[in-house]
C-alpha cells in the first residue's frame, strides 16, 4: 500500500527552473511539486528558457513539469506566473488570466499576518540585460555550457563515491565582482521595498537562495530569494505565518516518486495533455 502524502502550504515560490536547458533538474522539481499542496504557486521568472529554446532538447521530464503545474491549477491551486528575462516573450501576455493561471510582471500578496510581500523576478536591476541583451544571452549560453561540464564532473565524482561539486558556485563565491553584484542586487531590492512600505521582497534571477533582514534609515524589510532548480534546488514556502527556504537536498523527508502519474506517457501524449487544458472564457485581468 502506498500513501500519497502531501504537505499543505499557503504559498510556494520557485524560480529559475530554465526548462529547455541541459542544466535544468526537472526530475528534482517534479519530486518537490508532487510533495506539496499549495494554495498559491508563484513561478517567479525564468521557468521556461525561451532564450535558449531548442527543438532538439526539450525532454519528457521538462514536459512533465509543465503538465504538473497545469494539473495543480486544474485542481484548485492559484498559479501566478511572473515573467523573467529568459521568458520575457511572455510579457506580451502580462495581466492575462486563464482559469487559475495568471501571467504578470510583478505581484503584491497580502498575507494572513496582515503583511505584504512584493514579488518580482529581478532582471530589471541587471544593466547587462537592459543595455546589452546580446551579451546577457551570450553569458546564458556560457553558463549552460558550464553546467553541462559540471554534470560530467559530478557524474565522475559520484562514480568514485565522492560529493558533488559546483563549478559555478565556486566561481561566483571567489570572484569579488560577482559577490559585489549579488550584494548590490539585494540592497537595491530591499531599499525599494522599504520605500514602498512592503514587509517582504522576493526575487529570483541571481540563483542565490537567501532570507535576511535589510535595514536603512527609512525602515526595514525581509529580503528573500527563491534560488533555482539548476544547482541549489530551493523554493520559498509560507505557512503558519512565517517563511522558510526549502532545500531539496536537506528537506526531502519522504521518497516521493518524481513522475508517478506520467511515467508511462510518451512525449506526444504529454504534449496532448498540455494542450488539452483550455478553460473557457480566457480574460484579461483588470
Amino acid at each position: 500500500m502506498s500513501f500519497n502524502l502531501k504537505r499543505k502550504v499557503e504559498i510556494a515560490v520557485i524560480s529559475d527552473v530554465h526548462l529547455g536547458t541541459y542544466g535544468c533538474q526537472a526530475k528534482h522539481l517534479l519530486t518537490y511539486l508532487n510533495s506539496i499542496e499549495p494554495k498559491k504557486l508563484v513561478l517567479n521568472g525564468d521557468i521556461v528558457d525561451i532564450w535558449q529554446f531548442s527543438k532538439r532538447y526539450f525532454p519528457k521530464s521538462h514536459l512533465r513539469v509543465i503538465k504538473k503545474i497545469i494539473d495543480m491549477a486544474a485542481d484548485g491551486t492559484e498559479v501566478i506566473y511572473i515573467t523573467g528575462n529568459h521568458d520575457e516573450m511572455l510579457r506580451k501576455f502580462s495581466d492575462t488570466t486563464i482559469g487559475n493561471i495568471s501571467i504578470v510582471d510583478k505581484v503584491v500578496l497580502e498575507l494572513d499576518n496582515k503583511k505584504k510581500a512584493w514579488i518580482f523576478h529581478g532582471d530589471v536591476f541587471d544593466l547587462s540585460i537592459q543595455n546589452a541583451k546580446w551579451l546577457a544571452k551570450l553569458g546564458g549560453y556560457g553558463y549552460d555550457l558550464l553546467i553541462l561540464m559540471n554534470s560530467l564532473v559530478n557524474w565522475c565524482l559520484e562514480k568514485l563515491g565522492r560529493e558533488r561539486y559546483s563549478l559555478s558556485k565556486k566561481i561566483k563565491n571567489s570572484v569579488k565582482s560577482a559577490i559585489k553584484y549579488i550584494s548590490d542586487f539585494e540592497n537595491v531590492a530591499a531599499d525599494l521595498a522599504i520605500d514602498k512600505g512592503y514587509d517582504y521582497v522576493i526575487c529570483g534571477h541571481i540563483h542565490q537562495p537567501k532570507m535576511l533582514v535589510k535595514e536603512n534609515k527609512n525602515g526595514s524589510t525581509i529580503y528573500m530569494n527563491s534560488g533555482d532548480w539548476i544547482e541549489n534546488f530551493t523554493a520559498l514556502e509560507y505557512q503558519f505565518k512565517r517563511w522558510k527556504i526549502y532545500n531539496y537536498n536537506s528537506d526531502k523527508l519522504l521518497p516521493f516518486y518524481a513522475d508517478e502519474e506520467f511515467k508511462e506517457m510518451e512525449v506526444k501524449d504529454l504534449i496532448a495533455a498540455i494542450t488539452i487544458f483550455n478553460p473557457s472564457n480566457p480574460k484579461k485581468s483588470d
